[in-house]
Formats: structure tokens, sequence, C-alpha cells
């Protein structure tokens, strides 16, 4: 391995010589930015010196894609690629681009060297590129290793292991010639009805520090830049993503600002990426006061701001600030954004306008470019670029890192219940293992497709062998009251053929009146055209549309068929007004029984129009839905009635554009849970998922409850590990799950309120707090102390305790350290975590844990949001979570 290092870093070093002297001034010199030994900056000015206009709006463009639409597309260069991949990703907006497969680790590996070999040979000034990519936890690309989500990782309390976990993902990411990840995310998921709060590190601004800077040392530091994201908050009202925010300054530096300004100026995270929402009316991806007053001055950032894909455009098509692509463009680059993302080549031109009409100020412009330009200086792509193929087909799924994934699954596993010490069972015993997601391995957002990725099935299979483990696949885990009537379903006429689907007549007005402008034959009615319309040549907000055709009889008997979407529909059955909905007011699914004939054909209509935009439609009915899920759940029973222990895995639907109105279990899986937890036999659930689940309506019912998450490749063997007592569970909730959805935002960390924090009925009291996990050990706390009992606002205090393991296994305790200041010159949080450290410790074993309190963590924004430590009294809380407090003290700070 190490000769073919040599003999490629020889070859690619020939090629860098020969590149260097074929590009010479006028004078015959080599130009200072071809010259490694010269200062960065003076490197940066002479290329800058050298560059078209159109130059350096390439260096300011970004997009997946490679070479293979063609060089000459790319001669000016580019700011980088989001090189090809058939990574698993269930979010919307990254479906939007179309990667491709891409191969094999070492395939890719050589395709991006080809790509760097371009730029730097017949580019007219050898600019490299930066090739980026996505890896929020594990690199989204075929052959890499896929780790917990981050939810999970954060849910370890183990900043060692989520260091680990960095330099594994380096490893892999920099091995492919990949130099920029698009990860992780910073923003604070105080609201758990945000589908994307699984790609966070949960609702506290200190865990969320403490895993950051864990993670994105471990690329800083092997020259892989990081991009935190979403600058600054992009979830709001209702949970929503991308939703307006109104924060003040203070909210904003107590609570989002605090991780990304320290991996900034602790852990030199060089690129940032904007979020798609407005703050405090003006969209973040112009927003000067936060690009570039507070974060490039204020803060001396010092490295590049990219847009989230798409959404530089966003201040015209969605927030409505800029007239044209042209002034998005002028505005976002005059306010601090350095780099346009977007999801193809073709789209170049809406903003190559605003450059080309001068527009944009040249001094911003030049300044965005000589960042992006320092940055490519400082990795070294203009002297050496490329990597060897073979570290990157060796690194890719090494089994080490397989080996962490187990790790790391059991390690940021949640205990929440264990009545009775259910758990952990005996490996001879009878499992009744039921549920969807025992055999889907889901791997959570932004996830690569992963290698011989082990399900919670195969986990206990492995363990204690496929005899003992009896699978039923339960319900599913989607809504399944109505489901789409589809093609098979439905036909119409086309050229005097009988084809799939039914014929659809669009128009450009409300009324359905006219001319259609777009005809063609729509396969099913099951449509979201939330930011687009149905067609080009109609606008989003103002159309009408009619679908004509025939239905097919699935049964003898009654069906509920109708339609679910937005109001504005009627719909016409055997000849006749079926449903009559035409008045726009809301969201509605509505069905009615009709009596069909089974493989008859039934004339339907369904006529719909749109006049404020956001539109879905869906024709819907529950042909086999009642009968499918029963006969399931009467499969799960029986299986449980000849069990030892039933395992009931449940799981939720999230992600980007995925936001939960509701947080309970979602189609049929709670009517699962209690019919399996009444035939007597000891039922354990496992939560599969990346938020908070509610649980009023059977957590009584069950014996124990184990948050799993999304655990990565090899999360099957690290469940199994939990499950049959092998490890002993102590991830904690970085996250508070609510009683029910009303109670949210519910966060641990609330200032607190006027008078009550209760509901007439419901208390202001969560589920599971935030720091909470059970083991199957139990700890005591003990022998307080502080070094000084009394300290001036620049000293700090060390604060110790005792923790002894009183139980009979090995176990690992997160100790948990809160502050609260007792009287303040602003209202404080009732409670601030501001140290943990997670520790092991063998059957009676005791260990003294030892934090220290300084300037940073006592600290406040006083009144005029000047950072100072008060004089008075600060409670220390040390305890398993922030409700479990086991031992308290004061420490008194003196006026200096």
């Amino acid at each position: 391995m190490k000769y073919l290092n040599q003999i490629t870093k020889v070859v690619f070093f020939t090629i860098a010589v020969i590149a260097i002297f074929a590009y010479t001034n006028e004078e015959g010199k080599t130009p200072i930015y071809k010259n490694p030994d010269a200062p960065i900056e003076d490197r940066v000015n002479d290329l800058l010196s050298k560059m078209t206009l159109e130059e350096k709006f390439w260096q300011m463009f970004m997009i997946p894609g490679d070479l293979s639409d063609g060089k000459e597309k790319y001669k000016h260069g580019i700011f980088g690629f989001q090189v090809s991949s058939k990574g698993k990703n269930d979010n919307a907006a990254e479906q939007l681009m179309d990667y491709g497969p891409s191969g094999s680790a070492e395939e890719m590996t050589n395709k991006i060297n080809e790509i760097q070999k371009y730029f730097l040979e017949e580019t007219r000034l050898g600019i490299p590129i930066i090739p980026f990519n996505e890896a929020l936890h594990g690199l989204a690309r075929d052959g890499a290793t896929v780790f917990p989500q981050a939810i999970a990782l954060a849910a370890s309390w183990d900043t060692t292991l989520v260091g680990n976990v960095g330099r594994a993902v380096t490893k892999e990411t920099k091995t492919r010639g990949i130099r920029q990840i698009l990860s992780p995310v910073l923003n604070i998921a105080r609201d758990v009805r945000w589908g994307r709060t699984e790609e966070t590190y949960g609702e506290d601004p200190f865990l969320t520090t403490q895993m950051a800077k864990s993670y994105i040392g471990a690329f800083e530091r092997e020259g892989v830049i990081t991009t935190p994201k979403h600058f600054v908050a992009n979830v709001g009202a209702g949970g929503r993503d991308s939703y307006p925010i109104d924060f003040n300054e203070r909210i904003l530096e107590e609570v989002y600002f605090p991780a990304f300004k320290a991996v900034f100026k602790e852990t030199g995270a060089r690129s940032v990426m904007t979020s798609y929402n407005s703050l405090n009316g003006v969209p973040c991806t112009s927003n000067e006061w936060l690009l570039r007053k507070k974060l490039k001055e204020e803060w001396g950032f010092e490295g590049f701001v990219i847009s989230d894909a798409g959404a530089t455009g966003g201040a015209n098509v969605l927030h409505f600030t800029a007239k044209d692509y042209a002034e998005a463009t002028e505005d976002a680059v005059e306010a601090g954004l350095d780099v346009l993302f977007q999801t193809s080549y073709n789209h170049y031109p809406l903003f190559w306008e605003a450059y080309e009409k001068g527009m944009v100020d040249i001094k911003a412009i030049d300044e965005a470019v000589s960042r992006i330009l320092k940055a490519k200086f400082e990795l070294g792509l203009f002297e050496d670029p490329y990597v060897n193929a073979k570290d990157a087909a060796f690194w890719n799924g090494h089994k080490d890192h397989q080996d962490l994934a187990r790790e790391a699954a059991s390690k940021s596993m949640v205990l929440l219940k264990n009545e009775n010490e259910v758990l952990p069972i005996d490996k001879k015993e009878k499992v009744a293992l039921i549920g969807y997601d025992a055999k889907a391995a889901r791997l959570g957002g932004y996830s690569g497709p992963g290698n011989e990725i082990v399900s919670i099935y195969d986990g206990l299979v492995s363990k204690a062998g496929q005899g003992n483990i009896k699978y039923v696949p339960g319900v599913s885990i989607k809504e399944e009251n109505y489901t789409i009537v589809k093609k098979d379903f439905l036909s119409t006429e086309k050229s005097g053929k009988k084809v799939e689907g039914l014929s659809a007549a669009y128009f450009d007005n409300i009324a359905l009146t006219g001319k259609p402008r777009v005809e063609r034959i729509d396969k099913e009615v099951a449509f979201s055209w939330t930011l687009f319309s149905p067609h080009e040549d109609l606008p989003y907000d103002w159309f009408s549309v009619r679908w004509n055709g025939k239905v097919k009889g699935p049964k003898n008997g009654n069906v509920n068929i109708g339609v679910e979407g937005n109001d504005g529909y009627r719909m016409y059955l055997d000849g006749k007004l079926f449903i009559d909905n035409w008045k726009k007011k809301s969201y509605n699914t509505i069905v009615k029984p009709f009596e069909f004939e089974k493989d008859k054909e039934y004339d339907i209509r369904v006529e719909f129009y749109e006049s404020a935009g956001n539109t879905k439609i869906k024709l819907v009915w529950d042909a086999g839905i009642v009968q499918e899920y029963k006969k399931q759940i009467n499969d799960a029973v029986e299986a449980a009635k000849n069990a030892d222990i039933a395992v009931v895995t449940a799981g939720i639907n999230e992600g980007e554009f995925r936001d939960r109105a509701l947080l309970d279990l979602p189609g049929h899986q709670e009517e699962l849970i209690k019919a399996v937890a009444a035939t007597g036999t000891p039922t354990v659930v496992v939560l599969v998922g990346g938020s908070a689940i509610t649980m009023a309506n059977w957590i009584d019912d069950v014996d124990g409850i184990l948050m799993a998450w999304y655990s990565g490749e090899n999360g099957g063997n690290g469940f199994a590990d939990i499950l049959f007592g092998d490890v002993n569970p102590a991830g904690r909730l970085p996250v508070t799950f609510p009683v029910d959805v009303a109670q949210c935002p519910l966060y641990y960390n609330n200032k607190p309120t006027g008078r009550g924090d209760n509901y007439h009925n419901l208390t202001g009291q969560p589920l599971f707090p935030f720091g909470y996990g059970l083991s199957y050990t139990s700890f005591e706390y003990s022998n307080l102390k502080f070094s000084k009992a009394t300290i001036t606002a620049n000293e700090s205090v060390t604060v110790s305790c005792s923790i002894k393991n009183n139980g009979a296994v090995v176990g690992d305790e997160v100790v948990q350290l809160y502050i609260r200041d007792e009287l303040a010159s602003v209202v404080r949080p009732i409670k601030e975590l501001k140290g943990f450290q997670r520790i092991s410790l063998e059957p009676g074993q005791s260990k003294n844990v030892v934090f220290e309190l300084g300037e940073e963590e006592l600290s406040m924004l006083n009144i005029d949001l000047n950072r100072i430590v008060e004089p008075g009294d600060f409670r220390i809380m040390l305890g398993s979570s922030s409700k479990d407090i086991r031992l308290r003290g004061f420490v008194k700070v003196n006026a200096n």
C-alpha cells in the first residue's frame, strides 16, 4: 500500500510540475499564485488579478455533477462539484439533485482525480475544484460506512466516541478526494415537531457545541472543510421547516449562535451554509446583519459562506423580496454570500445576469472569490489535489469503522422504561419480533446506502439463533386509512385505445373554462405541487384541472372512495355528483361508501381548482386496508402468545419537508402494541426515529421501551448487545419528550414564567426529560465538593463528586452538571447544562468526577448584551438528567 502511494504521488507530482512550467508570465517566470512557497495572501491577490469576471463568477458557483455533460461548459472553472452518487437520501431537497450511480469508492476517486486533472491542465488559470458532499453521519456515498444518525450520536453523550466517528468519516471522505462536507447541522431542536430534528444534536446549546466541536475538529485537522448549517435557525412556528424566524439578538446569542461561534473560533470550521428561511424579515441568504456584520466583522470569520441548495433565488420565488434572480443574486452577494449552491449547471444564466450587467459590487465579488481561493490554497489543491484510489477502497467500509458503528449504536440507545427488569433477556428465550422496522434497517436522512446492513432481526438471529426468533411484519409505519387509487384501476381512451390512467385537462383559470392549456394522461391523481405548478405554462396558484375516465371495482361491496387534498374539488361517480367540496377553506379528506362490483368499470370525473398555491390533491379509497391491517395485528398476537417475550418495533415518518403535526406513532402501530401487550406476554417496544414520540395511549400497557433512533448500518448488532445484556444501555435523551404534542415547544432550559406553567387539563411537565435514560444497574452520587466556596468573576472553581455503581453489572453513567443563577439583572433559564461526563464503572466501583466552572460557564448577557459574570450565588446541580438532580450546592461570586 505504501509503495502504491509513493508511485501515485510521484506521477501526480510530475503532472503538477509540468503544469507549473506550462503557465508562465510574459517574462517567463512562474506566476506567484503557482509558487507553493509564496504566502497564501500573495497567491490569492496574484490569481485574483489575472481573473476575468466570468472566471470569478464560476468560482462562486457550485453544483452536483461532473464533466460528463461536456468539458467545454467548464472552461472558465467552477467552485466545485458534488460528484454523482446513489446515496440513500429520503430528503425532498436531495431528490431534486439527480446524482446517478457512482460505483465503488475506487471508481469515484478515479473520477475525481480526472476532474481535477482537467481543471489543473486544461483551463486557462488551472484552478482546482473543491469536491464536496454530505457527511452528516457518514459519507453519503456508496461503500461508505453509515453511523448512527446525528441525534443518536448526541444521545451517547460521549464526545470521545463522536470524535472517533468523525475521524472514521474523515478518512472515508478524504481518501476519495472529497475536501468539503456540507455538515453537520447545528440548529437547536427546541420544537420536536420539526422533521429535521434527527439531523441535529438536540435542544441544548452546550451539548450541541460539544458534539459539534468533536465531529468538526476531526475533519478540519485533516484538511477537509466542514460546513455547519443552517445559519442560523430554520425551524419556525409549529415546528415547521424554513418558516420565518423573528428572534431578538438576545435569544440568538444565548441559544442559536453559541455552537456556530464555537466551531468557527475554537475548531476552525472554514465554511457555513445559510438557511432557507427569513430572519427578522430578511432572507438569511441575503441578510447583511447576519452574514457580514455579525459573522464576518464581529466574529472575524475568515471562511466562505454558501447558500443552501437553490436558496439564493428564494428571495424572489419564496420570500418576494427581489423582483428576479438577478436582483436576488445582487442582494445576496453584497450581503455576504460567497458561493451560490445550485442543483444544475443549467441554472447559471439566472445568476450570471447580475454579474454580466454589473449589478453586483466588484468589491463584494473579489472578497468572495478571495475567500474561496484562500481555502483552495490552504487545502494544497493547486499542488496536489490527487488521491490514491486504492486508499479509498481500503478505508471505505473498513471493518474497524463497522465495529465503531456497532459501538456507537449501542452507546446511543436510550432505555426509557424497564418495568420489573424485563430487560435484559436470556438468549434462550423465545422472542416474537414484530414490526416493519425489525427488518427495514432505516438509516435516516442524508445517509449513504450502507454496507452489509445489519437489521434488528439480523442482530438477534446472530446472537440467539434463528430458532429462537419468530418474526412477523406487523403493520405499516405509514398512515393507511386510505390509499391512492392506483393506475391498475384507472383507464381512459387515447387515440382509440384504452390506456392506464385518467385524461387530464389543465386550464389557466379557476373556472375550467376555455381551451385547456395542457392536456395529458395522468396515471394517478396524486400530486403535491408545493413550489411549482402542474406545468410550466400554468401559474402555480391560478389553475384548474378536470380528470376523466373509468375506475374499476376492486371488489364486490362497499368501498369508501373520495378525495384528499386542498378544498376546491368535486367528484362524479357513475354519472352522478358524488362529492361536492367546491368552496376553498382548508385541506380535507372526504370519502363516501360506494357499492362496487368487482372488475366492473364506472365513469369517474374529478375536478379541482387552485387559487392560492401549495397544491395537494389525491384520489383515494380504503379498498383492502381494514382487512389487511386487522390480519397483520392478529398474526402478531398469535406470535406473541407463543413467545417468552414480545419485541415490537415501531417507527415514525420524518425528514426534510416532513414535519410532524402529531407526535404519536403513525398508522395502526399503537393498536398493534396494545393488542400484543394484551396477550400477557412481557412486551418491549423499540422505537425507531429521530425525534420525540408521544405514547400516552400505550405506555402503561408495556413493560419496556427502548429508543433505538436510526442506528446505522451495524445497528442491529448494537441493539442485540443491549437486548441480551452484553452491553448496558447508557444513552441519554438530547431532546425533551412531551406527554402531548400540545405542550410543544417544550424544552428543559426555559426561563421562568410570570405565573404558572400548567394547563387546565395537563401539566407543563414532560413525559421524559432532557438527559433522561435508564440502566441495568444503579448509581449512587455522594461527596459533593467545591475547591472554593467563593470566587471572583475571573476565577474558576473545581466541582467534584463521587459516583458508585451499586448494581451487579458493569455500566456507564452520564453525570450531568447544571447551574442556575440565583439572582440576576435579567431573566435567566431555570437550569442550564454546563458540563457532562460519561464514565464506566465495574460493580461496586467508585470514581471521582471533576468539573471546572469558570468565566465562560458562569457568564451571561446583561441588559446591554455585554457578556459578564455577575456577583451573587450560583446553584450547582449534579444528576442523572435535567430533572433527576442528586446533589446540590452553592458557589458565591464576589464582585472584583
